[in-house]
């Protein structure tokens, strides 16, 4: 036996270090040990005070000091005045052993489908982390740019407005969020709806999901472009479809010879990724198509708030309501992280998409739809809106001088009208070249993200390198040096 000190009731008392026979401090022991082996608890983490840790594992107070005092002894633990005991240094998750990992007894189609789509995503970066200097990773937006105050004050707002009951709401979302919402789409995009066309969902992607579910039978076919959102493709593939990709230019979907489908999945007024707007002459055709063989449209306007030299092109949902699905979505203008979107459907589909949002989640967080419904109802929303719309189009504009300045008419940029990003094409660069050049980027501490992967793998694929350069996340110092050192990466890699 030896005695040891530990902080209680505001000094050091001394307790003596036993061969424990409590069962429940030796349990205690071993699960602590267990989550530091683990990496639960990491070097330097603070344990739970020996009240909170007592409550949770109903044991005394006594017993738990107790048992910190066994694994501060062993050295485990490492005990200061006045805090609680850390982590003691060097005790890191150890290695794990190789995973014994049996098969499933049995997977649904769904789950054999969304395997074999894993095998075709997008490659994941080698580190989680965005590139040190600038990373162009699209769909990313500056942390600065968000309306702190504004929707902390619309937080503050909803939160305090006790309620006598709290209860689920309505799987269509927030009644407050969609008649707001439906006066702003009227404004910004000229789209007449009701409030009961729209459903609110957790971004714009769970709105895809829902539309696969509800809208195609394991072997329907599906217009998608090519090259297109490839989360999308995976969304239809997944439920069963089969894809009938479409290849694009610069007026967007061809609509000469489109196929029959269930469904076609367009966006019309900023093609992802290259860019292009519909034409009105496509639009009319992509219409009487679905005219034809009652196929639904999904139109997905996921940047339409970003004009930057050309007017706002009105929404295909506009020409025909009947036949388009309109999803949209807050994540470009407020933040990917809040999860809120939106679909304004006919209203002989709104039953259905309903009952699938409520089975799916139930609905989406009520807190933060009626956070942004008071945005919306005082005209913080729009104001936002116009502000970072100025900022992102004062980011283009220098993107685009440093792409002309340091690169110059070595690449081709395409897409740059609209939206938040731009493709940037490299001349005389094979497709091939472009692991090399997002590995020699990564080490220079900038973030590529390439083209090809947006395309059919079994079509026809890009010939020269190219590159989704996102600039809403960086500021205007990082878009310039980064652009620079990409220039002196493809001068090595040239």
């Amino acid at each position: 036996m030896r005695p040891i000190w530990l902080p209680g009731n505001g000094q050091f008392r001394r307790f003596d270090v036993v061969q424990f026979t409590d069962g429940v401090a030796r349990r205690i022991i071993a699960a602590i040990k267990e989550q530091i082996h683990a990496g639960a608890y990491q070097p330097g983490d603070r344990l739970p005070s020996t009240r909170t840790f007592a409550a949770e594992w109903g044991a005394s107070r006594t017993t738990v000091t107790l048992a910190y005092g066994q694994l501060i002894a062993e050295g485990y633990l490492l005990s200061r005045a006045g805090t609680r005991p850390i982590v003691a240094k060097g005790l890191g998750a150890a290695a794990p052993a190789p995973a014994q990992i049996s098969a499933p007894r049995h997977l649904s189609g769904f789950a054999q489908r969304l395997l074999a789509l894993a095998a075709s995503a997008l490659p994941r970066p080698a580190t989680t982390q965005p590139a040190p200097i600038a990373d162009f990773r699209y769909g990313d937006l500056a942390g600065a740019d968000f309306p702190v105050l504004a929707w902390r004050r619309a937080l503050n707002r909803v939160s305090l407005r006790r309620k006598p009951r709290l209860r689920y709401g309505d799987p269509q979302g927030s009644p407050a969020l969609r008649s707001g919402l439906q006066g702003y789409l009227w404004r910004a995009r000229g789209i007449t709806c009701s409030p009961e066309q729209i459903v609110i969902v957790s971004g714009s992607q769970q709105g895809l999901d829902l539309c696969a579910r509800l809208l195609l039978d394991p072997g329907d076919a599906f217009v998608i472009e090519n090259p297109g959102y490839l989360l999308a493709r995976h969304a239809f593939a997944a439920a069963g479809g089969i894809a009938r990709p479409v290849l694009v230019d610069r007026d967007g979907l061809t609509t000469d010879a489109l196929p029959p489908a269930r469904l076609a999945y367009v966006t019309p007024s900023h093609q992802f990724p290259l860019g292009g707007v519909l034409s009105a002459t496509r639009r009319r055709a992509l219409l009487a198509w679905a005219a034809k063989t009652g196929a639904s449209i999904i139109e997905d306007d996921y940047d339409g708030e970003y004009r930057h030299d050309v007017a706002p092109i009105p929404p295909l949902q506009t020409l025909d309501p009947a036949s388009v699905i309109y999803a949209g979505t807050f994540s470009k203008t407020l933040s990917p992280t809040l999860r809120l979107g939106y679909l304004v459907a006919p209203p002989s589909l709104i039953p259905a998409f309903a009952e699938a949002k409520r089975l799916t989640d139930r609905h989406t967080p009520l807190l933060e739809q009626e956070a942004l419904a008071e945005l919306l109802a005082e005209g913080a929303y729009e104001r936002h809106v116009r502000s970072i719309r100025r900022k992102n189009s004062e980011r283009r504009a220098v993107l685009l001088q440093a792409l002309a300045e340091e690169i110059g008419p070595s690449v081709t940029v395409e897409g740059a009208d609209t939206g938040l990003h731009v493709v940037a094409w490299l001349k005389d660069v094979a497709a091939g070249r472009e692991p090399a050049i997002i590995a020699a980027a990564r080490a220079a501490g900038v973030g590529l993200h390439p083209v090809s992967p947006l395309y059919d793998p079994a079509g026809l694929r890009p010939r020269e390198a190219g590159f989704i350069l996102g600039y809403a996340g960086l500021d205007s110092d990082a878009l310039r040096r980064g652009i620079a050192l990409l220039a002196t990466v493809l001068a090595g890699q040239r």
